[in-house]
């Protein structure tokens, strides 16, 4: 395990930001954060980074108490907070020629090759910036640096879809190298597409943890009928009466298709739709507004 916290909690007076998370992420994985402001995602970040002093509970990076060892956390973590603070007087390649060179191993070509790539004129001083482009140039500063933890908070904040679309391939290009992501957003679709696995948070608490390859392999069966329903019988393990109503079955899958797809061949079909389950119903049993 890179990434180790158990009972992790932090209380302001009789506000609870975080409480009792246990989590472990491993090596070589990229690991989403879910949840609407407020969850506790932010709160998670700061503790992992020994910002903030835990209430209760401990976290861990590489065997390090996060806070008690937060000087040699730092030397293995890139970390993009959510609001990322810039000098606003320099240029944009003095703002990554600083980063580079207070940090060991630093990387300046690397870091002009991942502002290229994410479109990022250097030449504006960060002052005449827009928000989108003071996105571009700390996700540049942070991805430059060469550590084993990469932690991003709201990475796609204020970026176009062609630059969202970039950092995900960046993202997955940081695991090929064997790098380890924690990667906070409320794009859903983003979690989904780039992350192994994901927690999703409510009020400070983690209810949910869920394998992306495992979320994958399911699928809503929705089938109209000209006839009774077949008996589940068969298939009874690995498919899931969800409704039944004047004619029109809803049915979800645990792993492969096959079984619905025996299942639906013995069915009296009139019409039937497949699709994938996707990370949002999943979303949706914990936080149903959908407001993320």
């Amino acid at each position: 395990m890179l990434v180790e916290t158990q009972g992790l909690t932090k209380r302001y007076g009789r506000m609870t930001a975080l409480d009792d998370c246990t989590l472990t992420v491993h090596r070589g994985e990229v690991y989403g954060l879910l949840g609407p402001n407020g969850a506790g995602k932010t709160t998670f970040l700061r503790l992992l980074m020994g910002f903030l002093r835990p209430t209760a509970g401990w976290a861990k990076i590489d065997g390090l108490d996060c806070y008690r060892n937060s000087v040699a956390v730092h030397r293995a973590t890139a970390y993009l907070p959510g609001e990322a603070k810039l000098f606003p007087s320099m240029k944009g390649r003095d703002v990554l020629d600083f980063f580079v060179h207070v940090r060991p191993g630093g990387d300046l070509p690397r870091a002009l090759k991942l502002a290229e790539r994410l479109e990022l004129d250097l030449s504006r001083r960060v002052a005449f910036m827009s928000t989108g482009m003071k996105q571009k140039l700390a996700l540049a500063a942070t991805l430059a640096a060469d550590t084993p933890l990469v932690i991003l908070d709201e990475p796609t904040a204020n970026l176009d879809p062609n630059v969202r679309a970039e950092v995900a391939l960046l993202v997955a290009e940081a695991r090929q190298a064997g790098r380890t992501v924690l990667f906070s957003s409320h794009v859903l679709s983003e979690v989904e597409e780039v992350c192994d696995r994901a927690a999703i948070l409510r009020q400070g608490r983690v209810v949910h943890l869920q394998t992306l390859a495992e979320l994958r392999r399911r699928h809503r069966i929705r089938a109209h009928l000209r006839g009774p329903m077949p008996p589940l019988d068969a298939a009874k393990d690995q498919l899931t009466l969800v409704s039944q109503h004047n004619g029109e079955v809803v049915l979800e899958t645990s792993d492969a298709l096959t079984p619905a797809l025996q299942w639906l061949a013995a069915a009296p079909l009139k019409d039937v739709s497949i699709e994938p389950i996707g990370l949002k119903t999943v979303y949706d049993q914990f936080h149903r507004s959908g407001s993320i």
